[in-house]
């Protein structure tokens, strides 16, 4: 589990930018998990990080070799400014609407993650956002449907949800032509699926 409060991350246009983004390893054995955060953690651009829908930001660790031999980097902790760093499923295993109970807490999964410029400033390559974005290795938001006291090193039991519409799948609708307009329109039925992704997909429909 990873935390951090707003910093100046550099400048951008030569205006100072400040972000959470650079989290910290807790090394607590507990934590709260409140409807915005976690205990510790805050957003500073409010407009587009942040919120119900943005509250816990998770990342499959199966993902960082991969990630540390294409970019040539040492990563370190939380290298994409993730809350929670998992084992167990990536993108093409946890859908939508899948339920985490979590020590006393219990959130859902809402939406994948859209990288901002700020990723590329964190990471020092320009190139960062382009290189999220077409890998498909999103990570995934969960909103807090109950609050609660959660134990930093886990476990988590996932309730699935029916419907099985997995990250993968929205990210891969949010490429235009890249699914069939059912597909779309099946997304779009899926309750847990955040407002915000739901705009956008609607989008993509030709009607």
């Amino acid at each position: 589990m990873n935390v951090a409060l707003p910093r100046v991350l550099g400048d951008h246009r030569g205006q100072p930018v400040t972000s959470g983004i650079a989290k910290q390893p807790v090394t607590a054995e507990f934590l709260w998990l409140g409807t915005l955060n976690l205990e510790g953690d805050a957003q500073a651009d409010l407009e587009v990080h942040g919120g119900p829908d943005k509250a816990v930001y998770a990342y499959a660790s199966e993902h960082l070799p991969a990630w540390a031999a294409e970019l040539g980097q040492e990563l370190g902790p939380a290298p994409f400014g993730e809350n929670l760093s998992t084992r167990g499923g990536t993108e093409d295993d946890v859908c939508i609407g899948d339920r985490w109970f979590w020590g006393d807490a219990v959130l859902e999964v809402c939406q994948p993650r859209s990288p901002c410029y700020k990723l590329a400033m964190y990471r020092g390559r320009g190139d960062m956002t382009r290189l999220f974005r077409q890998s498909g290795r999103s990570g995934w938001y969960l909103r807090v449907l109950q609050p609660g006291r959660v134990p930093v090193a886990g476990p988590v039991r996932v309730e699935p949800h029916p419907v099985g519409a997995t990250v993968a799948v929205v990210n891969e609708a949010a490429r235009p032509g890249s699914v069939p307009t059912e597909v779309i329109e099946a997304l779009l039925a899926v309750d847990p699926l955040a407002l915000e992704w739901k705009l956008a997909l609607a989008e993509r429909l030709p009607y």
